[in-house]
């Protein structure tokens, strides 16, 4: 059966999920000289098996707000893939959140985390509660009583979560102190921990940190660095945040970043002294973006405007794009301004910001693009190593970590490098992620028969 053939079936299976059937899609696009090549992979069924998950989980969460009100949520975790070991990926808390965003999510992490070269599956869960204008003990009694369902089905050893989009310090430890209540036990079931009770260093800003070495690792292969290019950065989270530190620690310029509201762009460069202050409004103030330009008068503030068919952010002269926000950010229009505006470097912070059509637009302009499985996997990297240390009882220096990051970015690099070249389609990340975390897990799958 060609790879159409089965992706079609995956669509008539999976019904109303298009950003599951967008994320299969992109990856069995890749596979088809790989199958030509490892007539096994068809037989064994291996495309069919890797895009059903193992387990789909879907569960309720009723809690109390603060003003004694029952509310009721849904919860979910998808356990796509434990071929290479156990599940592993982020809980997302967000209106958005449904079994199609879940199910790509998952679907991606499979392939990630093999190129990680850690021994990790892929899952992904979450929940359509939204923890933007909660009170702490809201978030507390949702949370609480999310981990009280979720922590049937996770383990140490089994299925070990993290934080994504409206998951982070403060949910990972209401959660974490949950689930030690009613397990009587203290392991390592949840990554993004705080430092003083099992988490590691590094962790909170290893998807940044990661997202602009493999930029800089392009670039490299092409004889050149980020130092002196002007980038654009979208969002103003975890990821924006910290891509735009390590851009200024190679020496790049960053001239924007964004939020749900607007961006802005700040055509001197967004300094130290600056970072710090949008992590004030973003991190401590929980605000808005648009308090950047008024603390900093020559930056402009563009409200989003949802009657035009691209976002400004993407039509602004600059060298590098770090699309740090989320899935589909970037549609053709958007691609195609990038690449008038002189953008020959994309390197992925979210997962899926782009859209197909857009990948073909910096495909065809020989951009140097890399796909959010590859570019992005550093904070599932040191995830990874958080696990290492827990099982280990010990804990590396801020130093150790980022340069076993900084190595398994560049592993993860060659990987696609190598994959692309070896497959007939050399410098196209997209084609060599897929490709080199595919074969990983299809090995796998097949040393362990039908299961």
């Amino acid at each position: 059966m060609s790879t159409e053939s089965i992706y079609q079936k995956v669509v008539e299976q999976n019904q109303n999920e298009p950003e599951f059937h967008q994320a299969v899609l992109e990856v069995f696009e890749s596979l088809s000289p790989v199958l030509d090549k490892h007539p096994e992979y068809r037989s064994a069924k291996i495309l069919e098996r890797v895009a059903e998950p193992e387990r789909v989980i879907l569960f309720r969460v009723p809690w109390v707000d603060d003003k004694g009100e029952i509310q009721v949520n849904k919860g979910y975790r998808i356990e796509m893939n434990s071929a290479i070991g156990p599940y592993k990926g982020g809980l997302r808390f967000h209106p958005t959140v449904n079994l199609s965003i879940l199910k790509f999510l998952a679907f991606e992490q499979v392939f990630k985390n093999a190129l990680t070269t850690l021994p990790m599956g892929g899952g992904k869960g979450g929940s359509n509660f939204d923890p933007k204008g909660k009170s702490d003990n809201e978030v507390m009694a949702f949370t609480q009583s999310f981990m009280t369902e979720l922590c049937k089905h996770i383990g140490a050893n089994t299925d070990i979560p993290a934080g994504d989009i409206g998951v982070g310090g403060r949910e990972i430890g209401f959660m974490f102190g949950q689930y030690k209540r009613i397990r009587n036990e203290f392991v390592g079931v949840l990554t993004g921990k705080g430092a003083g009770w099992g988490g590691s260093l590094i962790r909170p800003q290893a998807t940044g940190y990661g997202q602009v070495y493999f930029a800089e690792e392009m670039l490299k292969a092409n004889g050149k660095s980020l130092k002196d290019k002007v980038c654009l950065v979208s969002g103003s989270g975890n990821v924006a945040q910290y891509a735009t530190e390590k851009a200024l620690d190679l020496g790049a310029k960053v001239i924007t970043v964004s939020d749900s509201g607007g961006f802005i762009l700040d055509e001197e460069g967004i300094d130290r002294e600056k970072l710090a202050f949008i992590q004030e409004i973003k991190n401590v103030r929980r605000g808005r973006i648009k308090e950047y330009a008024d603390k900093y008068p020559k930056a402009i503030y563009t409200a989003v405007d949802s009657s035009l068919d691209h976002n400004p952010l993407w039509d602004v002269k600059a060298d590098v794009a770090l699309p740090s926000a989320t899935q589909n950010e970037i549609n053709k229009q958007d691609a195609q301004n990038l690449v008038k505006n002189g953008v020959f470097v994309v390197s992925e912070g979210a997962n899926m910001p782009t859209v197909p059509e857009g990948v073909n637009v910096f495909l065809d302009a020989k951009v140097l693009y890399g796909p959010g499985k590859a570019a992005n996997a550093g904070g599932v990297a040191v995830s990874g190593l958080e696990m290492s240390q827990n099982s280990l009882r010990l804990s590396w220096t801020r130093e150790e970590v980022d340069g076993r990051l900084l190595n398994i970015m560049k592993a993860i690099h060659k990987q696609a490098f190598d994959a692309a070249e070896a497959y007939g389609t050399p410098g196209n990340y997209v084609n060599g992620a897929n490709i080199a975390g595919f074969l990983k897990v299809a090995n796998a799958m097949l040393d362990m028969g039908c299961v």
